[in-house]
């Protein structure tokens, strides 16, 4: 199986040499045997990458942008699936290979086998249940019935004066859960507080964000014109020469 990656060399965008420098960059990374493909100086290369990725996956405009990443003629994803499944520790599912022993995909996928075959369910269930053959005493299971003689003999003793300390312990209780609701109710308030300070630092950050992914689309856009004229400049070379 050969990891194809349809690149453009001469690409004048700035954002697509750098995700394709990071989906190069990581492939090494892990030694994994890719090969590149340049769809910038290859008209066969670019008409492949675009008949070959599913019609589900191209953009808006119908002409996907490179990175594209292939697994012989099976389709794998762009820059950002495989982004996804490099911060999921995915890679290699991503790509289709299996992951080498000892890597943390491996661990992972090890790690679901066990829960999904449910020698984990058994192991719990084993300290759970435990061997019921193992004799208990009498007196645990039953009860200690020395000691409830004992506790009503006290019970009785205690008598009226008992019943004087606990209203007093009950008076105190009260003026403590009355101290303890002030504090929650300050504590509530910061919470509050902090709350606030955090959805508005989500919302900049959203803004960042938007406003990133639409300086990303207009570079993309940009790059599509580049190489739509790119290809007319060629073909009106071509006719001129013919």
């Amino acid at each position: 199986m050969v990891i194809k990656v349809f690149l453009a060399s001469s690409s004048g965008s700035t954002a697509i040499k750098k995700k394709q420098q990071d989906v190069v960059g990581f492939l090494e990374a892990l030694k994994v045997d890719y090969t590149q493909l340049d769809i910038a100086c290859n008209e066969e290369n670019r008409m492949w990458m675009r008949q070959n990725v599913p019609e589900e996956k191209k953009p808006a405009n119908g002409i996907p942008l490179p990175p594209q990443i292939f697994n012989e003629n099976g389709y794998c994803g762009d820059y950002e699936t495989f982004f996804d499944a490099k911060e999921d520790n995915m890679v290699y599912a991503f790509l289709g290979l299996p992951p080498p022993p000892g890597s943390k995909e491996a661990e992972q996928a090890d790690e679901a086998h066990v829960v999904e075959n449910g020698t984990h369910a058994e192991e719990t269930n084993a300290e759970e249940n435990p061997d019921d053959s193992i004799e208990v005493p009498v007196e645990e299971r039953n009860g200690d019935a020395h000691g409830e003689e004992v506790l009503a003999a006290d019970e009785e003793e205690e008598g009226e004066g008992g019943e004087e300390e606990e209203e007093e312990v009950a008076e105190g209780e009260t003026a403590d859960d009355e101290a303890t609701e002030g504090e929650t109710a300050g504590d509530e308030a910061l919470a509050e507080e902090d709350q606030a300070v955090e959805e508005t630092d989500e919302a900049q950050a959203e803004e960042e964000e938007e406003q990133e992914e639409e300086d990303l689309q207009s570079e993309e856009e940009e790059e599509l014109r580049q190489l739509e004229e790119e290809e007319e400049a060629e073909v009106q070379e071509e006719e001129e020469t013919e």
